[in-house]
């Protein structure tokens, strides 16, 4: 007993680690992305034809770390994956070791990807459908905390989203999942896709249309990528197979 709660202990004390670099880069990056937020904000806002308002004194440092947060969190990303990669690894062999570290850097370029499919194609659609809305008949009037609100519901989703495919080929190549089981749960996968997107954009149908479609190709294209790890797979096992009965032929006796 007493070895299994030191072996537990220690393997606390590895979590806690792990969990500390995590927090100290996302901190760090939070610090200089704070820094430098006034010429991303000017960014983010220069097509905008208005300013701007702020109905409190608290809600622009609101608005600022909520801009710094996202970076931080894109550039966490790959550091909390190796993190945990680092943490897991003496329970993977080899072969899931390089597996497992293979995916990491593709975490960080697919969520840039997302946040950039989000941002500079379904938030435009969505707020220009939404201000055609009102022309002529209302007078747009925008907060800030409002405004980029409104941004990050339907940018930083995607950033998330957009790593279900990587997800899904590297859950098929330790063999947990399968494109079987990804085409027998279609259905479902499909209503939960359309509640989420229900969820994180704006209460209208043609902002939950913009955001399904590109939810279901993104599930279309994971059950595609399984296939092609799955096949794959099964030829890597098929070939050990082969050479290991090699292997007991040459060693048994003439």
């Amino acid at each position: 007993m007493k070895a299994e709660e030191m072996y537990f202990v220690e393997h606390l004390g590895e979590l806690r680690k792990r969990i500390i670099i995590t927090l100290a880069v996302f901190i760090t990056v939070l610090s200089v992305s704070f820094f430098y937020v006034q010429p991303i904000y000017d960014w983010l806002i220069r097509d905008l034809d208005q300013q701007l308002a702020v109905l409190g004194p608290s809600e622009i440092l609101w608005v600022y770390f909520m801009i710094s947060g996202v970076i931080a969190i894109a550039f966490t990303i790959p550091v909390a994956a190796h993190q945990t990669w680092m943490f897991i690894k003496p329970a993977l062999s080899k072969r899931e070791q390089k597996v497992t570290l293979s995916y990491i850097p593709a975490l960080f370029f697919l969520f840039l990807l997302g946040l950039s499919f989000g941002y500079f194609i379904v938030y435009p659609m969505v707020l220009n459908f939404l201000l055609g809305l009102s022309e002529g008949h209302f007078q747009t009037f925008f907060t800030s905390e409002k405004y980029f609100k409104f941004m990050m519901n339907l940018t930083l989703p995607f950033g998330f989203l957009f790593e279900i495919p990587l997800v899904v080929m590297f859950l098929t190549s330790l063999g947990i999942l399968n494109p079987q089981v990804l085409t027998k749960a279609r259905k479902v996968s499909y209503f939960g896709l359309v509640v989420v997107a229900v969820l994180i954009t704006p209460p209208d149908l043609v902002s939950d249309f913009l955001v399904v479609i590109p939810l279901l190709v993104l599930y279309e294209i994971s059950i595609m990528l399984s296939r092609v790890v799955y096949k794959k797979k099964l030829v890597k096992e098929q070939l050990a197979m082969e050479e290991e009965n090699k292997v007991v032929q040459m060693r048994r006796p003439s």
